[in-house]
């Protein structure tokens, strides 16, 4: 059964930097796309990045520039660097999971999600 963990997430001030992790744990496919979406409290689920098999990214137009996804392919391990962030960026964190590599902002394109890790921006 595959499980993803996030971790990471935590206060920090408008202008600073997180790097939220997702471990990825029984799964193995050689087409894949990884993301990261999040969920603000009254609002729908938005994805934020997207990462594939082939390293190819794709950014939510809020945060390009700002966020960077990356993965550890041989660890199993998804990253997100957040810098200069906002209080807008405050959210639940979910990393998600499909396993045909459709690189994808929409969250009905995943099948496999963590729990979730919060972030908080705020002074």
């Amino acid at each position: 059964q595959v499980q993803l963990v996030e971790s990471g997430g935590g206060l920090v001030q408008p202008g600073g930097s997180l790097r939220l992790s997702c471990v990825a744990s029984g799964f193995s496919a050689s087409r894949y796309a990884m993301a990261w979406f999040r969920q603000r409290p009254g609002k729908e689920r938005e994805g934020v990045a997207t990462i594939d098999h082939y390293d190819i990214t794709v950014y939510a137009d809020s945060v390009k520039g700002r966020f960077t996804t990356s993965q550890d392919s041989a660890r199993n391990i998804l990253y997100l660097q957040m810098n200069s962030l906002k209080p807008e960026d405050s959210a639940m964190y979910y990393c998600a999971l499909n396993a045909v590599g459709n690189l994808s902002l929409r969250p009905g394109s995943y099948n496999v999600w963590g729990q979730g890790t919060q972030v908080t921006v705020s002074s």
